[in-house]
């Protein structure tokens, strides 16, 4: 990672990242930003991820951070992980969940064909597991009184977006868990938040049938463009801070603009040249399609 200004920002703070794999996740970037802002940090993820991925180098970028096993999908282990984790390190600040994956999607089934088993995995691994991190964290005592809790989410949570199959259902019950703890968090003065962001290349996010198309359509049709993954850890690194502490129960949409554009001028264009254009239209399978008068 580039040398970058850095601002303190989580001096004295210790928390968490679920879900890092490699350099294009998300979780990566969180982990290391949150670090060169002066936290301690913790790395967590399934033992084939830690096994395939890169997490050793993570952790010694990020001080020689301790890295706990854990299947996010399973009570034991995320009961495990947080004593583990209070014992090495004591309660923490922030805990960030960047965990998602669905079978289907990789399999290509059509959402009106789901394997109902993948699904309920979808839902368990993407969404339930959220839960199961801020449930188990209180149940131990592991996350302090301020504390910062945030997920990884994606606008699929309210739009649809054809490919992104039972993940935009799974992205709809994360942020609708985020609103349920929130309330019962505020005693504590801890916040939860979820990010919605743009398309990222990371190894999940590629694995969607016609990324590449969804990524460069989200990129036109943002104002400021898509944001990287590491865009994406700054971010975070507000909300973590002491600087957001009466930001709770919103989902954050960090993706250029996105979220709040009808059209873009490129994308009007585009798709004016498209309907016009006889021979281009029927290469693309829109012969059939015209402008309404």
């Amino acid at each position: 990672m580039p040398e970058k200004a850095h601002y303190g920002l989580l001096k004295g703070k210790k928390g968490i990242v679920f879900g890092p794999l490699d350099e294009s996740s998300i979780g990566w970037q969180i982990a290391q930003h949150a670090y060169r802002e002066g936290a301690q940090i913790a790395l967590s993820n399934v033992a084939t991820a830690i096994r395939f991925g890169n997490l050793q180098e993570l952790a010694e970028l990020c001080g020689n951070a301790p890295i706990l096993i854990c299947d996010a999908s399973k009570n034991e282990d995320v009961d495990n992980t947080f004593r583990e984790l209070k014992e090495k390190m004591g309660p923490v600040d922030f805990i960030v969940h960047s965990i998602g994956m669905s079978q289907n999607i990789r399999k290509q089934l059509p959402y009106e064909d789901l394997n109902y088993e993948w699904f309920m995995r979808t839902l368990d691994v993407s969404g339930i597991s959220f839960h199961r991190l801020v449930a188990y964290a209180l149940k131990n005592d592991a996350i302090n009184d301020g504390g910062s809790i945030l997920a990884l989410s994606y606008i699929a949570s309210q739009r649809n977006y054809w490919t992104y199959s039972d993940m935009g259902d799974a992205k709809s019950l994360l942020e609708s868990i985020a609103r349920s703890f929130g309330p019962r968090l505020a005693n504590r003065g801890i916040r939860i938040n979820t990010i919605s962001q743009s398309p990222t290349y990371t190894k999940a996010g590629s694995g969607i049938p016609g990324f590449e198309k969804m990524y460069e359509y989200s990129d036109l049709m943002s104002p400021l463009g898509n944001a990287s993954a590491e865009e994406c850890a700054e971010y975070t690194m507000t909300l973590l801070s002491d600087l957001t502490r009466k930001v709770t129960m919103q989902n954050l949409f960090h993706d250029g603009g996105y979220s709040s554009m009808g059209a873009t001028i490129p994308m009007i264009k585009l798709a004016h040249e498209v309907l016009h254009d006889k021979e281009l239209a029927t290469r693309v399978g829109l012969e059939d399609r015209h402008p309404s008068k």
